[in-house]
């Protein structure tokens, strides 16, 4: 299972949003790179970096950071954030980002997603956010009625490289990782499942790796790295990488 520490931009620092909120931001880095070197000299294989301004711009916003962080890391490096057309899509994956995460448009526009894997085998990530089941976009700001199981299971056959799962309840809570929710998703899909949203403990990441053989293939560490409540050396030993 891969771990995958979080670096969620807002104005070109590292932030950690509650619940999605971006009034409840708390900066953590004012230097993105410096962070993403940190991630990676205690072992990470891959970043997971949110744009956080784009996500609700509904374009790219932080552009400059992400492009820095992409130079220097030396591991690759999956983006989300207000990519929301084919254009942008090719932008980023030109630029060096290894895999882009498509949200808003999985639901807006799930052609665009489907074109997307066609031109870029396993170079293309869903997000699929929810909020007690349902699917989220823009940002968090606006629910659907939409299932997030039937949303993903819309895309079995399109070449999707992962799903990433978000329960935005406990995203940035430190309540502990939905591991219930996320391995019933995985068990129904035959799409690798990235869980995110709530890890606050050691204990969380094991709880998660015991389900590896269902489908889940990764986890996504934010808050609990920041402020020291997990070791992320350790972290990787518990994950196996």
């Amino acid at each position: 299972m891969i771990l995958f520490p979080a670096i969620d931009l807002k104005g070109g620092q590292c932030v950690r949003l509650l619940r999605g909120e971006m009034s409840a931001a708390t900066v953590f880095n004012d230097d993105p790179v410096a962070q993403a070197r940190s991630f990676v000299a205690a072992g990470c294989r891959w970043l997971h970096v949110v744009d956080l301004d784009g996500a609700f711009a509904g374009q790219p916003m932080n552009r400059g950071a992400v492009e820095a962080i992409v130079a220097a890391a030396g591991v690759p490096v999956q983006l989300g954030g207000g990519i929301r057309d084919r254009r942008t899509i090719d932008a980023w994956l030109e630029r060096g980002v290894a895999r882009v995460i498509l949200g808003t448009v999985a639901l807006t526009a799930p052609d665009l997603v489907k074109e997307a894997c066609r031109a870029h085998p396993g170079r293309i990530v869903v997000g699929i956010d929810a909020r007690q089941g349902r699917v989220a976009v823009e940002g968090w700001a606006k629910e659907s009625a939409r299932d997030a199981l039937d949303l993903a299971l819309a895309f079995e056959d399109a070449g999707v490289a992962a799903i990433v799962y978000t329960d935005i309840e406990r995203d940035g809570a430190l309540a502990g990782v939905n591991v219930a929710a996320t391995a019933s998703l995985a068990r129904r899909l035959t799409t690798p499942v990235i869980a995110s949203g709530g890890v606050a403990s050691l204990d969380d990441l094991r709880a998660l790796r015991a389900y590896e053989s269902d489908g889940i293939a990764g986890v996504i560490c934010g808050r609990a790295l920041y402020d020291g409540r997990i070791d992320l050396k350790e972290a990787l030993a518990v994950v196996g990488s």
